[in-house]
């Protein structure tokens, strides 16, 4: 593995970004969609859009789990720390979520509500084993890079026989949610979008490996997979260009140091072995997508916290006047929204794009904004 300033070397940069002005045709137009909300900031904050040809685009797709996690998820989670006897484990990012009725874990907690940000799934582990009269519910979110972590974490309290532990599993999968993009449905009416080429996730892809993507062929679209430095994002948008310019729609792995075609087999096998997908799960700004979440096989019944607690999903209206249906789906960008930067901030966050430290509108107010701005200036 070489040092990270390699991959941020300007003058390569450059190069690059003279070599997709060359073979970028004026003749047409290029939408390229980044899928994971990391490489948005890589964009964003490398000003990487600034050095591309007016004729290739970056859409901002999903982002992340917490952005595309639906309202009513949230909705449950709040129900659960109602309970007096319940402690809730999350991630930070999703304390400011927002649920219905202005309602988020935040303010929960700042009602009296028992709840634990943890920077690991152990973490939570370690907690029920501490408080053995108290229900303790881990929420797990995330795509197939934190997965694994989940199935680990209950393994452990299996082996503990830890009685007082739940997981309220809000998993997600990579693939069925490219095919949803791919198909390009209209949701919500919100519209649809027109993509050329797809920039594959690096940490899933690591993970799933790039034959989890091959499936694009069916949609005459070619994916690259990509990591996370200026330099990997640059490469990754040549491939494109070259892919669509001779007519293919393969899959390519530009992110060769970390990714192979069969990807982690042993982390493959703990999903498989403890996990079994959904029939529908939804998406925000994508809509209710088939085989696209994952939930406790019957064997670990006795950790899941949905099963456990009887807790019933109702699904919720999202703020009508926040866009980041829209947003996610790369219909509209972070300033279409009326409420970007004056009612929605990152202290004072209406919508999940908002809220992830990942999210296309947490990305445009740290980086973009000041690029729209200056463009404005511009004599």
């Amino acid at each position: 593995m070489r040092y990270a300033d390699e991959f941020r070397e300007g003058v390569i940069a450059q190069g690059l970004a003279r070599a997709i002005a060359a073979e970028a045709s004026s003749e047409r137009r290029y939408r390229f969609m980044e899928f994971c909300g990391g490489h948005t900031h890589v964009i964003s904050r490398h000003g990487l859009e600034d050095m591309l040809p007016t004729t290739v685009r970056m859409i901002h797709g999903p982002g992340c789990p917490v952005c595309v996690l639906p309202t009513s998820r949230i909705d449950m989670a709040i129900s659960l720390v109602d309970r007096p006897d319940v402690i809730l484990c999350v991630y930070g990012d999703l304390m400011r979520a927002p649920g219905s009725q202005g309602r988020s874990l935040s303010r929960a907690k700042a009602m009296g509500a028992d709840i634990r940000m943890v920077y690991s799934t152990l973490d939570a582990i370690q907690i029920a084993e501490r408080a053995p009269d108290r229900e303790v519910v881990f929420f797990a979110i995330g795509f197939e890079t934190t997965t694994p972590p989940t199935a680990v974490m209950i393994r452990h309290a299996e082996k503990k026989q830890l009685r007082n532990f739940s997981v309220f599993c809000n998993h997600v999968l990579t693939p069925s949610a490219m095919q949803s993009i791919l198909g390009s449905p209209d949701v919500d009416n919100v519209g649809s979008v027109e993509i050329d080429g797809l920039v594959g996730p690096g940490h899933v892809s690591i993970i799933i490996g790039t034959k989890a993507y091959e499936f694009v062929d069916g949609f005459g679209k070619p994916v690259v997979i990509t990591g996370f430095e200026p330099l990997d994002m640059m490469q990754a948008i040549l491939m494109l260009v070259r892919q669509v310019n001779e007519g293919r729609s393969e899959v390519e792995n530009q992110y060769s140091r970390a990714v192979t075609r069969e990807g982690n087999l042993r982390a493959q096998q703990e999903i498989s072995d403890m996990f079994e997908v959904r029939d529908l799960f939804e998406w925000r700004g994508l809509g209710f997508i088939p085989h696209s979440g994952l939930k406790l096989k019957q064997g670990y019944a006795q950790f899941d916290a949905e099963m456990r607690f009887a807790l019933h999903e109702q699904r919720v209206a999202h703020n009508p006047a926040c866009e980041c249906g829209a947003i996610l789906r790369g219909v509209k960008r972070p300033a279409d929204c009326k409420l970007f930067g004056c009612v929605c901030t990152p202290e004072t966050p209406i919508g999940s794009c908002m809220v992830s430290s990942e999210g296309a509108c947490s990305a445009h107010w740290s980086y973009g904004r000041f690029r729209d701005h200056s463009r404005r200036q511009a004599p």
